[in-house]
């Protein structure tokens, strides 16, 4: 397929109106040394993306942006610097290359299809926050707080490392469909509208032990909580805001903290590697994404996927499919 002199994206408004998308028609640009052009197939949401949108993102973010992070493609064209580039390793064509360039080597991949366009952030965060990278070689616990794509893509890194999962939500049909995807039971779980204090039944699941592991996807309102539902010399993976970011109570946190030998993990998704192993790992493994995406949109129905993102009713991931 010839590279085409234009494209269509969404851009968040400018000044006052950055709470919108709107669609625009841009030309292609020429390729800087480093760049690589992709042909993006599909994209996943993530709630920075909302944050941006929103005006509440910790970190300033650029004007009229594209407000997305995570694609799934194929490479067209690259840059004259890009120095290593990793062919199509699945002969059957199922594995597409995907945008990545770190010092000036392309070398991320995944499974072609849409629940690719989920690895890079949601899949990476998940990894890098459950510690894939170092020793599992002990049976292992993981709390995952809500149903959101980290929580999502987590638990079913779980279910395939035999690392034992809890999950929380206040939605009792959420949790009812979640517990069904692991037919052998393992799945945990717990309405927190039904116990507020969450944390004490997360210690009598696990016989007062606590869990090795806590997916920190809320921040400020529950991190006491999950303190108190983390094991001695256990961590948390401080991933998201979704509680505000106020951090008033981290001083007795932190003295808590410090009193059970843990850990404050700050996360900000992973590294290339992180996301090369985990690659490697659902390949050897044969997991199937399927069970990530919540739901998905068309093209152009991009400002309707905001704002069912927004909404809270997707259990994991929001897909928009990017035709051709």
């Amino acid at each position: 397929m010839a590279i085409p002199d234009s494209y269509k994206a969404f851009r968040r408004a400018p000044g006052e109106n950055a709470q919108i998308i709107l669609p625009v028609v841009e030309r292609i640009p020429l390729l800087r040394p480093t760049d690589v052009l992709i042909r993006v197939h599909a994209v996943s949401l993530n709630y920075r993306d909302v944050g941006m949108l929103r005006g509440n993102y910790p970190i300033s973010v650029k004007d009229q942006g594209i407000p997305a992070s995570d694609c799934a493609g194929e490479v067209v064209d690259l840059g004259s610097a890009v120095t290593q580039y990793i062919e199509n390793p699945d002969p059957e064509g199922k594995v597409a290359q995907l945008g990545g360039n770190v010092d000036g080597v392309l070398c991320q991949y995944a499974v072609f299809d849409e629940s690719a366009a989920c690895i890079t952030c949601a899949g990476t965060t998940a990894w890098n926050s459950l510690q894939m990278n170092e020793s599992n070689d002990f049976e292992r616990t993981a709390l995952m707080l809500g149903t959101g794509g980290v929580s999502m893509f987590a638990l079913v890194i779980c279910l395939a490392a035999g690392i034992h999962p809890i999950i929380t939500s206040s939605s009792e049909k959420k949790l009812q469909d979640i517990a069904a995807l692991d037919p052998d039971g393992t799945i945990d779980s717990i309405n927190y509208r039904d116990y507020p204090d969450w944390d004490e039944e997360v210690l009598r699941m696990t016989s007062g032990k606590g869990v090795d592991t806590v997916l920190e996807t809320v921040g400020d309102t529950s991190f006491q909580k999950s303190v108190t539902a983390m094991t001695t010399r256990g961590t948390i993976s401080w991933i998201g805001f979704l509680g505000g970011q106020q951090l008033n109570d981290l001083v007795e946190v932190l003295g808590r903290l410090f009193l059970k030998v843990g850990t404050l993990k700050a996360i900000q998704v992973g590294s290339k590697i992180d996301q090369q192993k985990l690659c490697q790992f659902l390949a050897t493994r044969k997991v199937s994404l399927k069970s990530i995406i919540g739901k998905r949109f068309h093209f152009e129905e991009s400002p309707e996927a905001f704002d069912y993102l927004c909404s809270g009713d997707c259990v994991g991931k929001v897909v928009i499919s990017v035709s051709h």
